[in-house]
């Protein structure tokens, strides 16, 4: 099974709180996503499917390894991808915020990269 945009959304989120927190609750993701906590646990279900957290009922939520390393990469993106729109195009942060989360589950490893490499090239000059 494959993740989904939405999908990526909630782990990403979970990875997220869990940076923070270091306790990641169902009622944590549902107020970040602003989703009901019935969808959060329908989530939770095919993330843990899936391999990517551990979750018992009322218990907090645990990313496990493939699960960080997944989340990672997609937290990665969406921070190159809010770096450029904000940094470089001039989207004011809120704007870069949203558009970063909707652009991140549609562009190829490649132009990630490149959009990266765009970035620190700016930087340096």
């Amino acid at each position: 099974m494959a993740l989904t945009p939405n999908m990526e959304d909630y782990l990403e989120a979970i990875y997220e709180i869990d940076r923070l927190k270091n306790a990641v609750r169902v009622k944590d993701v549902s107020a970040k996503l602003g989703v009901t906590m019935p969808s959060v646990n329908g989530a939770l279900k095919n993330l843990e499917a899936m391999g990517l957290i551990r979750h018992e009922r009322y218990e907090y939520i645990e990313l496990t390894e493939t699960g960080i390393n997944q989340a990672s990469k997609i937290a990665n993106r969406h921070q190159v991808l809010f770096t450029f729109l904000r940094d470089i195009l001039g989207v004011d942060g809120e704007t870069a915020e949203e558009e970063a989360c909707k652009i991140e589950h549609i562009l190829s490893p490649g132009t990630m990269k490149k959009i990266a490499k765009y970035i620190e090239i700016n930087r340096e000059t």
